[in-house]
This record gives C-alpha cells, structure tokens and sequence, in this order.
C-alpha cells in the first residue's frame, strides 16, 4: 500500500516482561510529507506488530499455582514426565512423582511437573492429569525437542524428555529442573551414532538440571568429553567425582566440586546473567545406603545390552528397554535406587532453586 493510502498508522512498541511479551498500540497522527495526514516522516520505517504471547505461550498452559509463584518470584522447581510413563512401572511411578513434588513443597518450592495433554503443553500437572499419565505408560509418545509439534499438532499425550523439558522450562522461566538421570552417548556409538538430543539440549538452552548423573547404561567417558566440546559444566555436589546414576562413582571426576546449594546457586545465577546460552549439569551422587551394587548393575547391564543388540532395539527405545531390563536383572534393586536418587535429587535441588530465588530477592 502507498502510504498517501494510509490515513492513520497504528506504531507498535514491544516490552518483554519475563516471559511475556506486552504490546503497546499508538495511534500517530500529522503529515508524512505526502499530504495525506498520516504523521510519517518521509523514509521512516513502520514497526510491524508481532502477535502477543506468540510461539509456544499460545499453546502452553502454566498451572495457577506455578505462574502464581513466578509471578511473585518464588522458587519453583521443573519436573520431567518420561520418567512417569516410561520409566517406572504403574503405580510406582504416579506414587513417585507425587512424592518428589510433595518434597519440593516440602522445601519451599512449587513443582512443575512437564507435559503434553491433549496437545497441550502443560507446565505444572492436576492430580487427574498427573494419574491419566502414569496409566498411559508407553502408550503416551516419548517427547524430546523433535516431538514436540508433532504431539502437539496429533493432540496427543506427551512424556517429557530431559531436551524437551529443558526446553519449555526454559520457556516458562523456569532455571531449575530435577530429573533422575541425564541420557547420554550410548555404548558403541561408533556403529550406531546414537547420541542423546540432552547433551545437545543441553548446549543451547540455559537451565541447571539436577541429575544423579549420566544413566549407567550409557558411556560416560565420551558422554563427559561431549558435554565439555558444548561448554557444559559438570558439577559434582559435594564430591569430586561424577557420579553413574545408580552408584555414586563412575569413576570419572566432575569438572568441577561444589559443596552446598547457595555455591550452586551464585554460579546458575552467574551463568544466566552472562547469558551464555547453555545448560549446567549439578550431579547429585546417589545416598550410599540407597546405591545398587556396582559389580552386579554392571553385569545387568551388559546382559541387557547384549540382548538389545539380538533383539535390534534401537533409538528411544533403548533407554526404556535397558532399564527395564536392568531392573528385571537385579530383582527390583536398580528400580528402589532410581526412586531413592530421585527423591534425593528434588531435595537438592530445591534447596538449589530457592537459594537462586533468595539471591534474585536480595539484588533486585
């Protein structure tokens, strides 16, 4: 259109506040130059108005209790669901899940468990939603970053990934995420490529996830060399040695050791304001009493990755297949620690995300 067709112009200015994005609309009145009125100057450039809470906010629902929280800049604390669906057997795993946001309420946080109902992406679970989920199982779709529009678009129920959680955690605002363990490079990735879309996740997008460390059936050695390539730090809390979820030692030493949730907290809050656009992995080792046998999670795990191999799974089914497998190997015992480490983990961290809230209180 020529703009001695436009009789009055609607100048848009954009705020983001948090994670919203606020839009004022202008009217300008007076002349152009051109005799029409229309109060542009000549060669002046017109703002284009952008649609508010464009991107994922026009498909995402924040529970009240959670955007509640941010709004008044509390701690919360994001969960992950694949865990729900698929890595624990029902009704462990809804019994699990209520248990570790019961202990993030219990230190002062609001949990934030992640996923797709019905096409909607859901940041903070009802108990309904949070039971329909752990029933599903692996019926639900395994969510990681190149998921997400495909479930959301097929409406579909979705089991968050760590990549996919970080992702919309990060869209909510949310800096801090606990899970159990981290996917990682996969043993004989030299046949199979098979590298988890975490550790890239991981290297994009700014959030500190609390883990016990990389899943054991995985090759930490090279998973550890990825995440340092990607400018990943690994802290090891309160040791020296990165831990192999399961077991508190894999043998391998963190980057760097951190002894309590404010030392985390100065770092997560450091990194986010130098904006250096990647995640912090916090490597909580599992409590000694709850530790599975080394010798014999070693063993499970090459039996169950020998009949992997036999059996031709592959890709995201893999995971699963070797935990369930692992845990059917050891009796029950690697599934008792998965749920103890977790617990363990929600402590942590929320001791971790409301050291960072009380650090953001005391500079603003």
């Amino acid at each position: 259109m020529h703009r001695s067709q436009v009789s009055r112009v609607l100048l848009v200015l954009g705020l983001t506040v948090g994670v919203l994005t606020v839009n004022w609309v202008l009217p300008v009145d007076g002349d152009c130059g051109c005799g029409c009125g229309c109060g542009l100057q000549e060669n002046e450039v017109i703002a284009v108005p952008r649609t508010p809470l464009g991107g994922m906010h026009l498909l995402m629902d924040i529970h009240e209790e959670v955007q509640r929280a941010l709004d008044e800049g509390q701690a919360v604390v994001a969960l992950e669901s694949t865990i729900i669906s698929h890595g624990m057997p029902y009704p462990q795993n809804v019994e699990t899940a209520r248990a570790v946001e019961d202990i993030v309420r219990r230190g002062g946080a609001v949990p934030a468990t992640i996923a797709i109902i019905d096409g909607r992406i859901k940041v903070g679970l009802s108990d309904a939603h949070l039971d329909a989920l752990g029933r599903a199982g692996k019926t639900a779709r395994k969510v990681s970053r190149r998921d997400v529009a495909l479930t959301v678009a097929a409406r579909e129920f979705g089991a968050t990934t760590v990549a996919a959680t970080m992702l919309i955690a990060h869209e909510a605002n949310i800096p801090v995420f606990v899970t159990g363990g981290i996917g990682g490079v996969h043993r004989g990735v030299e046949k199979s490529m098979d590298i988890s879309a975490d550790l890239i996740e991981l290297g994009r997008t700014p959030v500190a996830v609390v883990c016990a460390g990389v899943k054991s059936i995985l090759d930490i050695p090279r998973t550890l060399e990825f995440l340092e390539t990607n400018g990943v730090p690994t802290i090891g809390y309160q040791s020296s040695r990165f831990p192999a979820f399961f077991t508190p030692d894999s043998g391998y030493d963190a980057h760097i050791q951190l002894n309590s949730a404010l030392e985390v907290a100065v770092v997560i809050d450091a990194q986010l304001r130098l904006q250096l656009n990647t995640g912090l992995v916090i490597a909580v080792p599992v409590p000694s009493a709850e530790a599975a046998d080394s010798t014999q999670i070693e063993q499970a795990i090459s039996d169950a990755l020998e009949e992997a191999s036999i059996r031709e799974i592959q890709g995201k089914e893999m995971t699963p297949f070797l935990l369930q497998r692992v845990n059917e190997l050891t009796g029950g015992d690697s599934l008792r620690s998965n749920i103890a480490l977790v617990k363990n983990n929600a402590r942590v961290g929320t001791e971790i995300a409301v050291s960072l809230s009380n650090l953001r209180k005391e500079a603003a």
